[in-house]
Protein backbone atom coordinates (compact mmCIF):
# COMPACT_ATOMS: atom_id res chain seq x y z
CA UNK A 1 0.00 0.00 0.00
CA UNK A 2 1.55 3.67 -1.00
CA UNK A 3 1.55 6.27 1.13
CA UNK A 4 -0.98 8.23 -1.15
CA UNK A 5 -3.29 4.99 -0.46
CA UNK A 6 -2.59 4.91 3.61
CA UNK A 7 -3.49 8.71 3.42
CA UNK A 8 -7.17 8.15 2.23
CA UNK A 9 -7.46 4.89 4.12
CA UNK A 10 -6.98 7.42 7.26
CA UNK A 11 -9.45 10.42 6.86
CA UNK A 12 -11.89 11.02 9.42
CA UNK A 13 -14.87 10.19 6.32
CA UNK A 14 -13.44 6.52 5.95
CA UNK A 15 -12.99 6.10 9.68
CA UNK A 16 -16.96 7.55 9.93
CA UNK A 17 -18.00 5.14 6.96
CA UNK A 18 -16.04 2.16 8.94
CA UNK A 19 -17.52 2.76 12.74
CA UNK A 20 -20.99 2.71 10.37
CA UNK A 21 -20.54 -0.82 8.94
CA UNK A 22 -19.06 -2.19 11.95
CA UNK A 23 -22.06 -0.27 14.25
CA UNK A 24 -23.31 -3.92 15.31
CA UNK A 25 -19.98 -4.34 17.52
CA UNK A 26 -20.78 -1.36 19.32
CA UNK A 27 -18.24 0.74 21.00
CA UNK A 28 -15.53 -1.72 20.70
CA UNK A 29 -14.05 -0.21 16.94
CA UNK A 30 -13.65 3.02 18.58
CA UNK A 31 -11.77 1.91 21.68
CA UNK A 32 -9.56 -0.20 19.99
CA UNK A 33 -8.43 2.15 17.12
CA UNK A 34 -7.03 4.54 19.88
CA UNK A 35 -5.57 1.55 21.57
CA UNK A 36 -3.85 0.65 18.55
CA UNK A 37 -2.14 4.04 17.89
CA UNK A 38 -0.23 2.94 21.65
CA UNK A 39 1.50 0.03 19.66
CA UNK A 40 1.86 1.68 16.24
CA UNK A 41 2.33 5.12 16.38
CA UNK A 42 2.32 5.96 12.64
CA UNK A 43 -0.88 5.68 13.04
CA UNK A 44 -3.34 9.14 13.41
CA UNK A 45 -4.98 9.51 16.68
CA UNK A 46 -6.29 13.01 16.11
CA UNK A 47 -8.37 11.64 13.09
CA UNK A 48 -9.78 8.00 15.34
CA UNK A 49 -10.70 10.72 18.38
CA UNK A 50 -12.34 13.26 15.91
CA UNK A 51 -14.35 10.15 13.50
CA UNK A 52 -15.28 8.84 17.65
CA UNK A 53 -16.59 12.55 18.23
CA UNK A 54 -18.33 12.51 14.61
CA UNK A 55 -20.20 9.34 15.41
CA UNK A 56 -20.98 8.89 19.33
CA UNK A 57 -20.97 12.37 19.81
CA UNK A 58 -18.60 15.11 21.95
CA UNK A 59 -19.00 12.90 25.62
CA UNK A 60 -19.73 9.51 24.51
CA UNK A 61 -16.97 9.67 22.01
CA UNK A 62 -14.48 11.14 23.93
CA UNK A 63 -15.09 8.78 26.66
CA UNK A 64 -14.77 5.96 24.02
CA UNK A 65 -11.56 7.96 22.82
CA UNK A 66 -10.22 8.36 26.48
CA UNK A 67 -10.48 4.92 27.44
CA UNK A 68 -8.72 2.91 24.16
CA UNK A 69 -5.31 5.24 24.21
CA UNK A 70 -5.05 5.45 28.26
CA UNK A 71 -5.33 1.67 28.37
CA UNK A 72 -3.33 1.25 24.78
CA UNK A 73 -0.67 3.72 27.08
CA UNK A 74 -0.42 1.57 30.16
CA UNK A 75 -0.15 -1.97 28.23
CA UNK A 76 2.97 -0.08 26.32
CA UNK A 77 3.90 1.00 29.88
CA UNK A 78 3.40 -2.17 30.93
CA UNK A 79 4.81 -4.42 27.95
CA UNK A 80 7.89 -2.22 28.34
CA UNK A 81 8.93 -2.76 32.04
CA UNK A 82 8.27 -6.39 32.05
CA UNK A 83 10.27 -6.92 29.02
CA UNK A 84 12.57 -3.94 28.70
CA UNK A 85 14.66 -5.12 31.65
CA UNK A 86 15.70 -8.71 30.08
CA UNK A 87 19.70 -8.85 29.13
CA UNK A 88 18.16 -8.63 25.03
CA UNK A 89 17.40 -5.16 25.52
CA UNK A 90 20.13 -3.60 27.79
CA UNK A 91 21.29 -1.85 25.27
CA UNK A 92 18.37 0.51 25.36
CA UNK A 93 19.41 1.38 29.08
CA UNK A 94 22.77 1.87 27.75
CA UNK A 95 22.00 4.21 24.60
CA UNK A 96 22.80 7.80 25.94
CA UNK A 97 20.02 9.51 24.81
CA UNK A 98 17.60 7.28 26.43
CA UNK A 99 19.33 7.34 29.76
CA UNK A 100 19.07 11.10 29.71
CA UNK A 101 15.38 10.51 28.94
CA UNK A 102 14.80 7.90 31.43
CA UNK A 103 16.80 10.38 34.34
CA UNK A 104 14.27 12.95 33.30
CA UNK A 105 11.27 11.12 33.46
CA UNK A 106 12.61 9.74 36.91
CA UNK A 107 13.37 13.31 38.39
CA UNK A 108 10.92 15.03 36.92
CA UNK A 109 7.82 12.96 37.75
CA UNK A 110 4.08 13.49 37.64
CA UNK A 111 3.58 17.29 36.78
CA UNK A 112 6.05 17.80 33.43
CA UNK A 113 4.55 14.09 32.15
CA UNK A 114 0.94 15.59 32.60
CA UNK A 115 1.79 18.64 30.57
CA UNK A 116 3.45 17.09 28.35
CA UNK A 117 1.06 14.51 27.77
CA UNK A 118 -2.36 17.23 27.64
CA UNK A 119 -0.73 18.35 23.84
CA UNK A 120 -1.84 15.94 20.94
CA UNK A 121 1.57 16.06 19.52
CA UNK A 122 3.89 14.78 21.76
CA UNK A 123 4.99 11.36 20.44
CA UNK A 124 3.45 9.78 23.56
CA UNK A 125 4.72 6.18 22.37
CA UNK A 126 8.46 7.61 22.87
CA UNK A 127 6.72 8.83 26.30
CA UNK A 128 5.62 5.43 26.99
CA UNK A 129 8.99 3.57 26.60
CA UNK A 130 11.10 5.45 28.46
CA UNK A 131 8.30 5.72 31.37
CA UNK A 132 8.57 1.82 31.17
CA UNK A 133 12.21 1.24 31.14
CA UNK A 134 12.38 4.04 33.95
CA UNK A 135 11.92 3.79 37.31
CA UNK A 136 8.90 5.97 37.90
CA UNK A 137 6.25 4.59 39.97
CA UNK A 138 3.40 2.96 38.01
CA UNK A 139 0.71 5.00 40.37
CA UNK A 140 2.29 7.86 39.30
CA UNK A 141 2.50 7.27 35.31
CA UNK A 142 -1.29 6.39 35.31
CA UNK A 143 -2.04 9.44 36.79
CA UNK A 144 -0.41 11.10 34.17
CA UNK A 145 -1.84 9.06 31.56
CA UNK A 146 -5.15 9.49 32.73
CA UNK A 147 -5.49 13.03 33.74
CA UNK A 148 -2.73 13.96 30.79
CA UNK A 149 -4.83 11.81 27.61
CA UNK A 150 -8.46 13.36 29.60
CA UNK A 151 -7.35 16.85 28.33
CA UNK A 152 -5.80 15.75 24.80
CA UNK A 153 -8.72 13.79 24.16
CA UNK A 154 -11.11 16.25 25.24
CA UNK A 155 -9.71 19.13 23.41
CA UNK A 156 -9.60 16.62 20.04
CA UNK A 157 -13.17 15.31 20.26
CA UNK A 158 -14.38 19.42 21.13
CA UNK A 159 -12.67 20.13 17.63
CA UNK A 160 -13.91 17.16 15.90
CA UNK A 161 -17.11 16.64 17.03
CA UNK A 162 -19.19 18.21 14.63
CA UNK A 163 -17.52 17.78 11.09
CA UNK A 164 -20.29 18.72 8.79
CA UNK A 165 -20.09 22.20 10.38
CA UNK A 166 -16.43 22.21 9.65
CA UNK A 167 -17.36 21.17 5.88
CA UNK A 168 -20.02 23.87 5.88
CA UNK A 169 -18.27 27.15 7.76
CA UNK A 170 -14.74 27.31 6.28
CA UNK A 171 -14.30 30.62 9.19
CA UNK A 172 -14.69 27.41 11.66
CA UNK A 173 -12.07 25.48 10.21
CA UNK A 174 -9.66 28.31 9.88
CA UNK A 175 -10.50 28.67 13.51
CA UNK A 176 -9.50 25.11 14.18
CA UNK A 177 -6.62 24.88 11.98
CA UNK A 178 -5.59 27.49 14.22
CA UNK A 179 -5.74 25.88 17.40
CA UNK A 180 -4.54 23.08 16.43
CA UNK A 181 -1.16 25.00 15.08
CA UNK A 182 -1.58 26.13 18.78
CA UNK A 183 -1.56 23.27 20.11
CA UNK A 184 1.50 22.39 18.61
CA UNK A 185 3.77 25.38 19.07
CA UNK A 186 2.64 25.44 22.48
CA UNK A 187 3.32 22.07 23.45
CA UNK A 188 6.54 22.52 21.71
CA UNK A 189 8.11 25.19 23.47
CA UNK A 190 6.80 22.75 26.77
CA UNK A 191 8.87 20.14 25.38
CA UNK A 192 11.80 22.66 25.08
CA UNK A 193 11.47 24.41 28.31
CA UNK A 194 11.85 21.16 29.83
CA UNK A 195 14.75 20.19 28.08
CA UNK A 196 16.51 23.33 28.63
CA UNK A 197 15.59 23.00 32.33
CA UNK A 198 17.87 19.23 32.24
CA UNK A 199 20.39 20.79 30.93
CA UNK A 200 21.09 23.23 33.41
Amino acid sequence: MSLEELKQWFTIKHMLDMLAEYRSFGVIPGIVLPMAEAFLPFLPLFVFVMANAAAFGLWKGFLISWIGTSVGSLLVFLLVRKIGRQRFFSFLHRHPTIRRMMHWVERRGFGPLFLLLCFPFTPSAAVNVVAGLSGIAMQQYMLAILFGKMVMVFMISFIGYDVVALIRQPMRTVFVAVVIFLLWYIGKKVEQRFALHDGK
